[in-house]
């Protein structure tokens, strides 16, 4: 079973929805019923593609742009940071800077492709973490390879990827696929590239959709 997630890396349900769906998978491999084998693979989503590049943005003053105030914004980081805590996240949106995404999309589609088994994996949790509880910028050239390489792909050959231009004729025609698909937030869960399962569910959801639909593909 293949599950694409469309997500972002400064999209907190997104990191929200990783740990839910991890839990979900444990369920469903420790279930002798279930003989499933499940593919990851992570997709581009841009939350704010108009990001300027090269800057970054406190993300309290991002969300009291976007939510009417810093009031507001407070509330919905304090609201987040709760959620995620429940989910064992230890959130610091004080520190958090919105950054356009573009660059960490494209190592992860090159971690997909070249890198080692599970790599972009573990570059995914290793950019969400960086942003959410470490504070880094994401879109700094030096953060990334950094990150890369602590996800096993050579620093030099994540530079070289970033440098060279590699991925964003890719990148466009993802993002493009993604709005024709009328994905429209993140996380958005695409089975089998049939059915989807939008939003951070709970791991409940989560393993009765997925019962429901390998079910289903079995009878067609």
């Amino acid at each position: 079973m293949l599950v694409e997630v469309w997500s972002d890396v400064v999209c907190p349900w997104c990191y929200i929805g990783k740990r839910r769906f991890e839990e979900a998978q444990r369920r469903l491999t420790a279930d002798p019923e279930f003989d499933e084998d499940i593919e990851i693979v992570y997709r581009p989503y841009q939350l704010d593609p108009r990001a300027a590049p090269g800057a970054t943005m406190p993300v309290a003053e991002a969300y009291a742009h976007k939510f009417g105030g810093p009031e507001a914004a407070a509330r919905i980081m304090d609201q987040i940071t709760g959620v995620a805590a429940g989910e064992g996240l230890d959130f610091h949106l004080e520190r958090a800077r919105r950054a356009n995404t573009r660059d960490a999309h494209r190592l992860l589609a090159h971690a997909l492709d070249h890198g080692p088994a599970g790599g972009q994996a573990d570059l995914k949790e290793r950019l969400l973490r960086a942003y959410f509880v470490e504070g880094r910028d994401v879109s700094d050239p030096d953060v990334l390879c950094a990150l890369a390489a602590e996800a096993g792909i050579p620093a030099d050959e994540a530079r070289r990827v970033l440098d060279d231009g590699t991925g964003l004729a890719e990148l466009e025609d993802a993002l493009r696929f993604a709005a024709e698909a009328e994905i429209s937030a993140v996380p958005t869960y695409v089975i089998d590239r049939r059915w989807s399962i939008p939003g951070a569910q709970d791991p409940d959801t989560f393993v009765q959709v997925i019962k429901r639909l390998a079910a289903r593909a079995r009878a067609s």
